[in-house]
């Protein structure tokens, strides 16, 4: 069988992407804890079950990683045979685009994320959390 030729294949430089400004993120955390506290923690955060053997989210929090805002659910897991006694999951992911514009992405059960909208403002992607059913922990 005969060898592949190899050859030079041009890959042009791949575009930075564009910083999230602290004014942008300071807003974005305001609107989402009065998100958090006001909606998703009501309706999530449940006292524990009386069988041990399953996990029970005990809160939701958020936090940025470069130009990527997570919310995040934080489970609790009471069995004798759990590895940690909590882990958290990320259940949504916004992701600055530019010009005050965000993707919105939810984490499937595969662990890949899954964009569902692009080019929202906070305030939509907010709304698209709080109305959505991919968004929930």
């Amino acid at each position: 069988m005969a060898k592949r030729r190899k050859t030079w294949v041009y890959v042009p430089p791949k575009l930075a992407k564009p910083t999230v400004p602290a004014a942008l993120q300071v807003d974005v955390e305001a609107k989402t804890r009065e998100l958090v506290e006001s909606v998703l923690k009501p309706l999530h955060v449940k006292p524990p079950p009386d069988d041990e053997r399953f996990n029970y989210i005990v809160d939701i929090g958020t936090k940025w990683y470069r130009s990527y805002f997570y919310l995040f659910a934080t489970y609790r897991s009471p069995g004798p045979t759990a590895l940690s006694p909590s882990f958290e999951a990320k259940f949504a992911r916004l992701e600055y685009t530019g010009a005050n514009h965000f993707s919105l992405a939810f984490m499937r059960h595969t662990g890949q994320w899954i964009e569902v909208y692009s080019d929202l403002s906070v305030d939509r992607c907010l709304q698209a959390i709080k109305d959505d059913p991919f968004f929930i922990p």
